[in-house]
């Protein structure tokens, strides 16, 4: 596997860094994760063209890579701090499990598509990075065992909130959600107390299906 990176698609970088503060990012360690991730070598080589428009693409499994604004949103809103451990559900092509990363986050991520976990697991150390863990299973019963987590970001429209996913948060944690059926609202939940959730609506989106995997 060749691993192209030219000047041309740093100044791409940039220009999508551009884009992204102008529509309200201001986070600079996120505006610096979108400057340094070569996102073209996250989708098929003959799409390259596509990889730095603010825009969702098809990958494998019928899923996609999200666009690049809901990326850097998640990513903002979830107010990352070096050493966060935080649970991602949802892998996907790897490129937000690497925003964290580039963010100094300990990252644990699920994928339940085995095609996407097989690529991904093997294309994120060709790209130097590591997440803590990297599990095929499903996303709507979390990671118990590593439990309880800073932050939990999913990233596939969940029909309802997995109670195993507020369970497994640290109080003063946050969780986000995109939850809905055809469009999604963005949900953000902050554990407060062992009981209490403070939750917070931020705008509609559209994800893939968080789906459930099967035995």
């Amino acid at each position: 596997m060749i691993l192209r990176d030219t000047a041309k698609h740093q100044g791409l970088r940039n220009q999508l860094a551009s884009v992204l503060k102008n529509k309200g990012i201001t986070d600079e360690k996120v505006l610096d994760a979108i400057r340094s991730i070569p996102r073209h070598l996250f989708i098929d080589s003959s799409f390259e063209d596509h990889a730095y428009q603010d825009k969702a693409f098809p990958i494998a499994a019928d899923q996609t890579i999200s666009q690049p604004y809901t990326v850097a949103f998640q990513s903002q809103t979830l107010q990352i701090s070096k050493g966060d451990k935080i649970l991602e559900i949802g892998t996907g092509s790897g490129y937000q499990t690497v925003v964290l990363l580039e963010m100094k986050a300990k990252v644990y991520t699920i994928e339940r598509q085995h095609e996407l976990f097989k690529k991904t697991s093997l294309f994120l150390p060709k790209l130097g990075y590591y997440p803590k863990k990297f599990i095929f299973g499903d996303g709507y019963k979390g990671l118990p065992e590593e439990a309880p987590f800073d932050k939990i970001i999913v990233t596939a429209g969940a029909p309802f909130v997995p109670k195993p996913l507020m369970a497994q948060l640290k109080v003063g944690g946050m969780l986000l959600i995109p939850v809905g059926d055809q469009k999604q609202i963005m949900t953000l939940f902050i554990r407060k107390s062992n009981k209490e959730f403070e939750k917070h609506e931020l705008g509609d989106f559209a994800f893939v299906p968080m789906l459930e995997k099967r035995s």
